[in-house]
């Protein structure tokens, strides 16, 4: 290119000055000037093209980030309005639904320590009323607390609506736990649990069950404090000497923390035949830490309670795997546990149980028998320490009992049990109070319309039994330890 402009520019001069067409020949020594002319406009030329096209890609890149977050904000916008209103072939029940992704858990997993109505649920009662909406851990739930829709619920189960819990409580207990079985396998399991533990089965259990709560309370009586419920559940104080004869009897003094091991050592021998004294692991200790982090905000990361609960429940399930399998290893002749009655169903030629649910099953029963009657018989000797009229009521009846017997050292016969009004009132009225479940979850098959409101198809229900059990509509003074409010006639149930 550079000869080229050379060649053009010679030509240039020698035809703009003839005069010096002699000297053409020494053009050479002008044209070089020129080429650095044409050169730097050439430059310049493409610098400016450069630019102008640096500039329109620029601009262009600002137009699309502009559409892009337009479209980002419009997208959450939408998201953030149809999370706030789901949709609905109806009317749905008043309420919020929180935050994004989180919506009210964190309110909702708010430790309490108040013997009414949960704070969350008690604030959104006096707000929407009986039957409320909100979102815990990313899932749209219908609260009610109403009674007569929680029958309505119980009355139509596995029609309109099934046995569901979160997914946190599935990770918890286990993907074949009983609570998240249906059909065919759910009636199955109920079935084995009812020959353990139905009537008839309890009414073999009677005698050892006193022989054991006897030897406990023996126990107890000659200590000056006692743990009546593990650290893990709230702590009692209160300051009182008493004594029911035969079943109540242990002595505590001021501020005292108070564990049950009775019940959970009971029916893990009668489960398991698993015998605290003379094993080698603590598994109490291990459902203990699962108990402390059961209610909790689903975090699993190290030294959170949620992570510790899981801990506790993978030491168990180890546990309680060990066991069967060593029992599999050495069956017994007789049948005398649930691990002998499992290990015959697995061995069943077509049954439908397998190792995997019968190690949930296990552990949801133990689970029941550690925390749900262990707070209730704490609950239970709180208030025997505060009512010493109801104290008083009780010892009398079973005083009764004791002087109607024919031997006085016979043990407690089915009759005589069944024959103690004022205690089964007592424990009603404990039931009630102690409020040991607190919320029972459904999920709903169908859209369901009630009283002018919807529940859409696949909500989860969780039913409040507190804000039944606590409504002063329903029980008077509903706050007041009561146990005559049981007696017959009168139309209460614990539903």
């Amino acid at each position: 290119m550079v000869d080229e402009i050379h060649i053009h520019a010679s030509t240039f001069f020698s035809s703009v000055l003839p005069v010096y067409s002699s000297h053409v020949s020494h053009l050479k020594l002008f044209s070089f000037p020129v080429i650095i002319i044409f050169s730097v406009k050439n430059i310049q030329y493409q610098q400016y093209i450069y630019t102008t096209y640096l500039h329109f890609t620029f601009e262009l890149l600002k137009m699309w980030t502009l559409c892009i977050g337009a479209l980002v904000i419009i997208s959450i916008t939408h998201w953030i309005y149809r999370w706030r209103n789901p949709r609905c072939n109806g009317k749905l029940p008043p309420g919020s639904m929180g935050l994004p992704l989180l919506g009210e858990s964190i309110q909702f997993f708010t430790p309490n320590t108040s013997s009414e109505i949960p704070p969350f649920v008690k604030k959104r009662m006096e707000r929407y009323g009986p039957i409320f909406r909100t979102n815990l851990v990313g899932r749209p739930v219908v609260i009610s607390t109403d009674s007569d829709l929680n029958y309505y619920i119980f009355q139509q189960e596995g029609r309109l609506f099934k046995s569901w819990y979160p997914d946190t409580f599935t990770e918890i207990f286990g993907q074949q736990n009983v609570g998240s079985l249906h059909g065919f396998i759910y009636k199955y399991l109920k079935n084995m649990v009812l020959n353990l533990f139905g009537p008839e089965s309890l009414k073999k259990m009677l005698p050892e069950v006193e022989q054991v709560a006897c030897r406990k309370l023996q126990g107890w009586s000659s200590q000056s404090t006692i743990e009546l419920k593990d650290a893990s559940a709230s702590v009692i104080s209160f300051s009182s000497q008493w004594m029911i004869q035969q079943h109540f009897l242990c002595s505590a003094s001021n501020n005292t923390i108070l564990s049950l091991q009775m019940v959970f050592d009971l029916t893990a021998k009668k489960l398991i035949s698993y015998d605290q004294e003379n094993s080698s692991e603590n598994l109490r200790e291990s459902f203990s830490a699962f108990i402390q982090g059961l209610i909790s905000f689903p975090l699993n990361l190290p030294g959170t309670a949620y992570h510790k609960c899981l801990q506790g429940r993978k030491k168990a399930m180890k546990m309680l795997k060990s066991m069967l399998q060593e029992r599999r290893a050495n069956p017994r002749k007789n049948q005398s546990d649930f691990f002998d009655y499992v290990l015959e169903e697995l061995q069943r030629e077509g049954t439908i149980l397998t190792e995997a649910i019968a190690l949930d099953l296990m552990f949801v029963l133990l689970f029941a028998s550690y925390e749900t009657t262990s707070l209730a018989l704490t609950f239970a000797i709180k208030i025997l320490s505060d009512n010493p009229q109801v104290l008083k009521q009780l010892t009398e009846e079973h005083q009764t009992i004791l002087k109607n017997r024919e031997n006085n050292g016979s043990g407690l016969t089915w009759k005589e049990y069944k024959s103690m009004a004022y205690t089964f009132q007592f424990i009603n009225e404990t039931v009630r109070l102690a409020n040991i479940v607190p919320g029972i979850f459904r999920k709903a098959l169908k859209d369901i319309r009630y009283q002018g409101y919807t529940i859409p198809a696949g909500w989860a229900i969780m039913i409040c039994p507190p804000a039944v059990h606590l409504n002063p509509a329903k029980y008077e003074d509903p706050l007041a330890f009561s146990p005559s409010r049981w007696k017959v006639g009168q139309s209460l149930s614990l539903a």
